[in-house]
């Protein structure tokens, strides 16, 4: 099926089920223990062997030699996998490094050894008996020495400029010129990197945690030197992945190198420390914004670079996107600076791009609101823009951001902030509100799908797309539901196959979206055989209780199945509608925080998420994904920080003990608000994505909040107590 031009009516704005707050259907599975991840797929097959990897101790250098002959004797070794023995590699398009290391070592914790026994506990302990001789090189760990040397763009992302800059802002009455900076953040999910692969001929199979089937696949086909017809990846639930399951990693491909080398299955989970080291990480920035305006506070002229670092290779984190977008202005230039860094790939990080970038534009916003001296809900309100400002002909499809900032402030109690900060108490806390905007772009792809409708009435739907614990599973169940009138306990939803229909997979927001597109396609097919098989015309038909209602002539479902079952496969294709409109989501995100004036300890005592992002297709699934975008948000403003060691290039809380994330308990109340919205330039869903949209803005808020609170500005992530005791009001130290 072709989008090729604005939705109009269709079965889904009945909304007797998609749009309705449905518990997610593979919650039950998951409570139980029924739903297997990666690593737990015993019944399957049998005498499975357990792998453990070797990663390199050293940064940057060489490998004179890997002698693996100790390992090779110690109980229940079976074999010892290294780029030596594991045969001719090739390389997908996707990882910047290797995934097997050797001789060449590119950051540390590269794989180079894999050593395969009977146990885990025989691998592991065999492991340590490997021994690798290095040839150590310097390297560049450090994004702010690095700086100074990188001022141009990378060759294939050149800065945006509109109209003169710089004449604008020297004209401009009130300036704002500031740095930010953000750190390395790991993705840590709950469930680490794991796979299990089984060979059967020249056919492999890997069952494994990846968020895009199809991309897993296609590299790891490209990587073993077969056809990707030769690979079946196998993921159906994944115990998170914001992005750092997104292609190929380490785990699959030794997996099935062991399995290979074995001719029985084997199974790889990367350590704790391995996954910061091995995977991908969000990489820093350093963040510089100017900002002009006249008098009242329209912004003539704003600009945003920002330096970050990657492998030789790696692409930057796009971290000025969004200021192509959120604010009007005529003058503007945004661009981005690569330094090559010797320290694991960067990559894709919930919200790549937004989430830093708008961690230091908000914070900008607010300072330059008060240069001005005006509200800084109102210093957005006032430079709303309904247009590109970078292509002023091209129309947002929906925006309604200014309604989310007045809906939140209204909800929130602005009105009753205290502009002059660090003049509100509670007993011992000083306490503060904050606000920032907050925008994610909708992206689509195609999207396809698979439906079976059989006699007893139960409709099976399959499709590759993943389900990261964001709710996949239940929306392409209530899409199915809706188009075919049928309860949702009559639809069977089946994802993460690579033998199903390619979807747009789960990733960059764009998942909710785009699969349930895809399914709608299906459907429609599906609606098409059910009237052939009826004697009726497509057109004009009603699908409705179980029923299929031709004007006064009704008709059971089941009738057109009642000879076999019926199956219809499509994918949704889009047109230029995303070249035509710009297509966003955006938010408001308000924040009250306590900080401790004794010890500057903060305490977050309510947040406010008002989002606008198209049709919901489950409140109650949408909603959850937003509250835990807003935790994430606080990690990143209180905690999350990858330390890098300079001298050795690693990254040294490398495990959930000294990586330091918010749980349950550091956020007592947080609301999210969906406002009316849908939007027909999108899809026939007329949804978008809304997970990483919680996600956006929310530390720029926070920030804010402890600005107002104490009077002291933090431009460098994160706000740790030793970046605010110097500077608390003297009022508050003395008590």
């Amino acid at each position: 099926m072709k989008f090729d031009k604005p939705a109009s009516e269709n079965p889904i704005d009945r909304q007797n089920v998609v749009g309705q707050p449905r518990d997610r259907i593979d919650g039950p599975l998951k409570t139980t223990g029924s739903a297997h991840y990666a690593y737990e797929w015993h019944s399957e097959v049998d005498n499975v062997a357990y792998g453990y990897v070797v990663g390199s101790a050293i940064a940057k250098g060489r490998v004179n030699a890997i002698n693996t002959d100790a390992a090779s004797r110690a109980p229940g070794v079976l074999t010892v996998v290294t780029a030596e023995n594991a045969g001719p590699l090739g390389k997908g398009e996707m990882n910047t490094a290797t995934l097997l290391g050797g001789p060449e070592i590119e950051h540390y914790h590269q794989a180079l050894a894999l050593v395969v026994a009977e146990t885990f506990e025989q691998a592991r302990a065999a492991a340590s008996l490997v021994e690798v001789h290095y040839q150590p090189q310097e390297g560049n760990f450090d994004l702010a020495k690095a700086r100074p040397e990188v001022n141009t763009p990378p060759e294939d992302t050149p800065d945006s400029i509109t109209g003169d800059f710089s004449t604008a802002f020297a004209a401009a009455e009130v300036k704002l010129d500031a740095t930010y900076t953000t750190p390395d953040q790991s993705h840590f999910a709950m469930e680490p990197h794991a796979s299990m692969a089984a060979w059967d001929g020249d056919k492999v199979t890997v069952w494994t945690s990846n968020q895009m089937i199809a991309w897993c696949r296609k590299e790891l086909a490209a990587t073993l030197k077969i056809e990707p017809e030769q690979v079946r990846i196998y993921s159906p639930y994944i115990g998170g992945g914001f992005g750092s399951k997104l292609f190929l990693r380490s785990d699959a491909l030794l997996a099935a190198l062991g399995a290979r080398a074995l001719q029985r299955p084997v199974k790889v989970m990367l350590q704790r420390p391995l996954i910061a080291n091995n995977t991908t990480h969000r990489p820093a920035t350093i963040q510089q914004i100017r900002i002009g305006t006249d008098k009242v506070g329209r912004i003539a002229a704003i600009s945003h670079l920002s330096w970050s670092g990657n492998l030789p290779g790696g692409t930057p984190e796009n971290a000025v996107q969004q200021t192509n977008l959120l604010y009007a202005g005529n003058h503007r230039q945004t661009g981005l600076r690569l330094a090559e860094l010797d320290l694991p790939e960067g990559n894709a990080m919930r919200a790549p791009g937004e989430a830093a970038g708008l961690l230091a534009l908000e914070i900008a916003i607010d300072e330059i609101a008060e240069k001005v001296g005006i509200d800084p809900v109102q210093f957005r309100i006032l430079n709303d823009t309904q247009v590109d400002p970078t292509q002023p002909e091209r129309f947002f499809s929906q925006r309604q951001l200014n309604i989310c900032l007045r809906e939140g402030a209204k909800r929130f109690g602005w009105q009753d902030r205290v502009a002059r900060p660090g003049q509100v108490r509670d007993g011992r806390w000083l306490v503060g509100m904050g606000v920032a905007a907050a925008i994610r772009n909708n992206m689509v792809d195609k999207s396809g799908a698979r439906v079976h409708l059989d006699p007893d009435g139960t409709l099976t739907v399959e499709t590759d797309m993943t389900d990261i614990g964001t709710g996949s599973y239940t929306i392409i169940g209530q899409t199915a539901a809706e188009m075919l009138g049928i309860p949702l306990e009559k639809v069977m939803v089946k994802l993460g196959d690579s033998d199903f229909p390619v979807s747009a997979g789960s990733g960059g927001q764009w998942g909710a979206n785009t699969s349930t597109a895809g399914v709608y396609a299906a459907c429609v097919k599906l609606r098409e055989q059910v009237a052939q098989r009826l004697g009726l015309k497509s057109d004009g038909l009603d699908f409705c209780d179980g029923e299929v209602l031709a004007g006064p002539r009704r008709f059971a479902l089941t009738e057109a199945v009642k000879d076999g079952r019926l199956t219809a496969e499509d994918t949704m294709e889009y047109g230029n509608l995303d070249k035509e409109f710009q297509q966003s989501t955006f938010a408001g995100h308000f924040v009250e925080v306590g900080v401790d004036m004794f010890t500057a300890e903060v305490r977050i005592r309510r947040m406010l998420a008002v989002c606008a992002a198209g049709r919901i297709l489950n409140p109650k699934t949408a909603r959850s994904q937003v509250i835990g975008a807003m935790t994430m948000g606080a990690g990143a403003a209180l905690m999350e920080e990858l330390v890098v060691d300079p001298r050795l290039g690693y990254f040294v809380n490398h495990d959930l003990a000294s990586y330091e994330v918010p749980v349950h308990a550091d956020i007592t109340e947080q609301e999210v608000i969906f406002l009316d919205e849908t939007d027909p330039i999108s899809s026939p869903m007329k949804a978008k994505g809304v997970g990483e949209l919680g996600l956006c803005g929310v530390g720029a808020a926070i920030a804010n909040a402890i600005y107002n609170a104490t009077g002291v500005r933090v431009r460098e992530y994160p706000i740790t107590l030793d970046k605010l005791l110097a500077e608390m009001p003297e009022p508050a130290l003395k008590g």
